[in-house]
């Protein structure tokens, strides 16, 4: 099997941004070939081929497979050092204080602590879902996460944890426990009253992104209520926040969508509480001094303050370790 290679390197994609060097390396990850043969494939001479190998040989992104002699004619044969590559490389703002990449669950008390904060810390937000949240964490894309995914025992996040963390220390922060519930717009002109209300055709539902954990308890009750997800009106339509589910609804493109009582409350919408969860951040050890300032603000009055002013939020167990 062919091999894919990372790459980290924030030169070596910058000497790859050439697309001229992409091309070459692209035709080499195809097949050996020779300055000769790359020179006629592009139209180019051969000189102008050998300039733009040198600078992919000294990066170690191409490399002599063979080098073949006929008669007084020796010609060398370049190929690729990986057969495809993965570019991945965070980008972060150069200051004084750290900046952190906060990847999971998008959550509303985040975004106060981020503000608060400010001042030392720079926490920045990439919202995909809590699953795919802990993936980041563990590929290293960010440094913390926050995630509220329930398995089928009931128990939250620790489970998921565990599995894409085994040989890793983690360390689980309760942020909050959260109200989650149907959104729909003031006087219910739908007359939503259950969650299996939403598969009526005459009912536009806005839903949340694959991997998040609101996605994830949907569809795991619309199995256990035997509801094709092919008669929801919307179900393939998605936004990645709480805040945009709710707008969406406050702007008339959907009719309801399953959400925070926060952002409902925030966006003046009418609410049906369905269930509570339990809402933590998850960093690996090795990450826990430079989000000191943050984990620390997780114990004080202020924070807890703050969470009890979002309607539907539970600080009781807000701030306390959970074992991994």
């Amino acid at each position: 099997m062919r091999k894919v290679g990372p790459l980290h390197s924030f030169d070596k994609i910058k000497l790859l941004a050439d697309s001229r060097r992409l091309d070459i390396l692209r035709l080499l990850m195809a097949s050996p070939a020779t300055l000769t043969q790359l020179a006629r494939i592009m139209g180019q001479s051969s000189a102008w081929i050998r300039h733009h190998i040198l600078a992919l040989e000294s990066a170690d992104l191409v490399a002599v497979r063979e080098i073949r002699r006929t008669g007084k004619v020796t010609e060398k044969y370049y190929c690729a050092r990986a057969d495809a590559l993965l570019l991945r490389e965070v980008i972060l703002p150069k200051t004084k204080k750290p900046a952190v990449i906060f990847s999971g669950s998008h959550d509303l008390a985040l975004e106060g602590v981020a503000e608060h904060l400010e001042k030392h810390i720079t926490l920045l937000n990439l919202p995909v879902g809590s699953l795919d949240g802990l993936v980041n964490l563990r590929q290293g894309l960010c440094q913390i996460s926050g995630s509220h995914l329930r398995d089928e025992t009931g128990e939250y996040n620790t489970p998921f944890v565990r599995h894409l963390f085994p040989d890793r220390e983690v360390e689980i922060v309760t942020l909050a426990h959260r109200m989650q519930g149907l959104m729909f717009a003031g006087g219910n002109p739908k007359g939503i009253r259950k969650i299996a209300d939403i598969a009526n055709r005459s009912i536009r539902f806005v839903n949340r992104n694959r991997g998040s954990g609101t996605r994830l308890w949907l569809d795991g009750e619309l199995k256990r209520l035997n509801i094709p997800t092919e008669t929801i009106n919307g179900y393939d339509r998605v936004v990645n926040t709480h805040t945009d589910a709710a707008s969406a609804i406050q702007t008339g493109k959907a009719d309801v969508s399953l959400g925070l009582q926060a952002a409902a409350h925030q966006g003046r919408l009418e609410f049906i509480p369905l269930f509570e969860e339990r809402y933590d951040l998850v960093l690996p050890r090795e990450n826990e001094k430079s989000l000191t300032p943050l984990l620390d603000y997780l114990q004080t009055v202020a924070f807890r303050n703050e969470l009890m002013a979002l309607t539907g939020y539970n600080s009781t167990h807000s701030g306390e370790q959970i074992p991994p």
